[in-house]
C-alpha cells in the first residue's frame, strides 16, 4: 500500500501491548496513511469499513514493528573478517584491532552499501526504527547524507549522527564536528519524517576535555543530545580516572553530556554513584547483551538502573537487527551471570524492547506513537507466521516471544503504513542487487584493511 493508502489488514491475532495490552483473536486493523485508524474484530472492521482494501493476515500474528535503540550501520563488512594475529584478549585490542581499523577504509561507497545491507535486515527482521552511530574517518563530509538516503530508499526510519573523536587527529575531530552540525542543520531546514539527528561521540577514552566542550556546545546550539558509549569496558573507566580523576559518567555529566535527549550506550561497568546521576540527569541508557557478551566486557546493571529510575532502552550494537534475539540474550545472560532464575524476568525484557523503546524513539519523533497498536499510533507493524502449540495471551506473550518465536516466522514489514516486505518479499530495496555489490566491496575493504 501507498504511504496515503486506506487497508484494512483482515484475520490477524492483534497484540496490541501498550499500557492495556490485549490479544485480538481474529482482529483487524485499518491503516489510513502513516497511522493505525481503528482496530477491532474482523466483523466490526469489515462492517464498518465496506469499501476498503482488504489484505488478509490468514491468521498470523500481528505485533508494533520493533525498535533499536542503538545500532552501527558501518560494521556490516565486518563480518566473516579474519583479523591477522593473536585473538584479541581484551576490549580494546577488539577496538584497535578490528573496528579502528575497519572505519578507516570505508569509502562513501561502501558507507552506503553498509547502510543498505542493514537495511535489508532490519526489514527482513520486522525492525522499523534505528539509532545508528556511523563512524568513517576517511570518508567524513556527506557520510550521514549517504546513510539518510539509503534510509529513505529503504522506507525505515532512523536518528543519525557521526562519532566524534580524537584518536585520528585534530582534523578529523573537527571534520566529525562539522559534519554533525550539517546534517542536523539539513534536516530543520528540510525536514524529513523518516530521519533524526543527534549529536555522536565515541567515548570518554577518545575524547579530550577541549573535543567534549566543542561538542557541547554545538549540540546545545541545535537543541540535540549526544549518542555515546559509556563505560563499555574497564579501560573507558581507568582512562577517564587516569585523565580527569573522575569515573566516566561524572567526568561525562560535567561536561554536559548527559539529559533527557542524549543516549548513553553500554554502561556495562558503572557504580551506584554513576548510577544515580544517570538517573537524576534523564538520560537514556541502553543495553546491548550480545555485544556485551561478544567483548566479553561484562554483563550491564540493567535492574540496578532500572530500579533508580533510570531509563532504559534496548540496542544491538550493530548485531543483527532481528530484536527478538537480542531480548532472549537479555533474558537469559543476566540469569547467567546472577546465578539466579529470577533475574531479568521476561515482562522488564517486553518493557525495555517495546515501551522503553518507544519512549527513546519519542526523543527524536516527539509526535509519533510506536511500540503498540492503538488508534493514532504509527502504522509500524510486522506479520509473524506463528501458530503456538501452547494457549497465547497478552499476559504470556513476552515468553511466546523469547522461547516460540524465530526470525523465519516474520513475513511482512509495515513502516509508517507503507509496506516494506509482504509475504517475505522486499518491495522497496532490490536485496540481490545490494547483496552482489556489498561483497564485491567487502572484498575491496578488506584487501585494503
Amino acid at each position: 500500500m501507498e504511504k496515503s493508502a486506506q487497508q484494512l489488514i483482515t484475520h490477524a491475532r492483534l497484540a496490541t501491548l501498550g499500557d492495556k495490552p490485549d490479544l485480538i483473536e481474529d482482529g483487524a486493523l485499518l491503516v489510513e496513511g502513516a497511522r493505525i485508524s481503528a482496530l477491532g474484530t474482523t466483523a466490526e472492521l469489515t462492517a464498518r469499513y465496506p469499501t476498503a482494501p482488504q489484505w488478509n493476515a490468514e491468521g498470523q500474528l500481528l505485533l508494533p514493528a520493533s525498535i533499536c535503540g542503538h545500532t552501527h550501520f558501518y560494521g556490516a563488512f565486518a563480518r566473516g573478517m579474519a583479523i591477522p594475529g593473536e585473538p584479541a584478549t581484551d576490549f580494546t585490542q577488539v577496538l584497535e584491532r578490528l573496528w579502528w581499523r575497519l572505519d578507516k577504509v570505508l569509502t562513501l561507497e561502501d558507507v552506503r552499501y553498509s547502510a543498505l545491507v542493514c537495511l535489508v535486515d532490519a526489514i527482513r527482521h520486522g525492525t522499523t526504527t534505528l539509532m545508528d552511530h556511523h563512524a568513517s574517518p576517511n570518508a567524513i563530509t556527506g557520510s550521514l547524507d549517504v546513510i539518510a538516503e539509503a534510509v529513505q530508499e529503504a522506507g525505515l526510519r532512523a536518528s543519525l549522527c557521526y562519532e566524534v573523536t580524537d584518536r585520528d587527529g585534530p582534523e578529523r575531530a573537527r571534520a566529525g564536528v562539522a559534519e554533525n552540525v550539517r546534517f542536523a542543520r539539513s534536516l530543520l531546514a528540510d525536514p524529513r519524517p523518516q530521519l533524526a539527528a543527534s549529536f555522536g561521540l565515541h567515548a570518554s577514552l577518545t575524547l579530550s576535555d577541549e573535543t567534549l566542550a566543542r561538542c557541547v556546545a554545538e549540540a546545545a546550539s541545535l537543541e540535540l543530545g549526544c549518542h555515546i558509549h559509556v563505560a563499555e569496558g574497564v579501560a573507558d573507566q581507568e582512562d577517564s580516572v587516569r585523565k580527569s580523576r573522575k569515573r566516566v559518567v561524572h567526568r561525562l555529566h560535567e561536561a554536559g553530556v548527559l539529559g533527557p535527549r542524549s543516549i548513553a550506550v553500554h554502561c556495562v561497568h558503572v557504580d551506584e554513584g554513576e548510577i544515580e546521576v544517570l538517573a537524576e540527569s534523564g538520560t537514556w541508557v541502553t543495553h546491548q547483551p550480545r555485544s556485551n557478551m561478544n567483548n566479553g566486557v561484562g554483563v550491564a546493571p540493567v535492574e540496578a538502573m532500572l530500579q533508580a529510575g533510570v531509563h532504559m532502552g534496548l540496542g544491538n550494537d550493530g548485531f543483527s537487527n532481528l530484536m527478538f534475539a537480542e531480548m532472549k540474550a537479555a533474558y537469559l545472560v543476566h540469569k547467567l551471570d546472577q546465578c539466579d532464575p529470577r533475574a531479568m524476568p521476561g515482562g522488564v525484557v517486553m518493557e525495555l524492547a517495546y515501551a522503553n523503546n518507544a519512549r527513546l524513539a519519542r526523543v527524536f519523533w516527539p509526535d509519533t506513537k510506536l511500540g503498540e497498536l492503538a488508534v493514532g499510533a504509527a502504522a509500524d507493524l510486522v506479520l509473524l507466521d506463528y501458530h503456538p502449540t501452547t494457549p497465547l495471551t497478552a499476559g504470556n506473550l513476552p515468553w511466546h516471544l523469547l522461547f516460540g518465536i524465530e526470525a523465519s516466522a516474520i513475513t511482512a514489514t509495515v513502516c509508517a503504513g507503507q509496506v516494506l516486505m509482504r509475504d517475505r518479499q522486499l518491495l522497496t530495496l532490490d536485496e540481490a542487487a545490494i547483496t552482489a555489490r556489498s561483497r564485491e566491496l567487502a572484498v575491496e575493504a578488506w584487501r585494503r584493511l
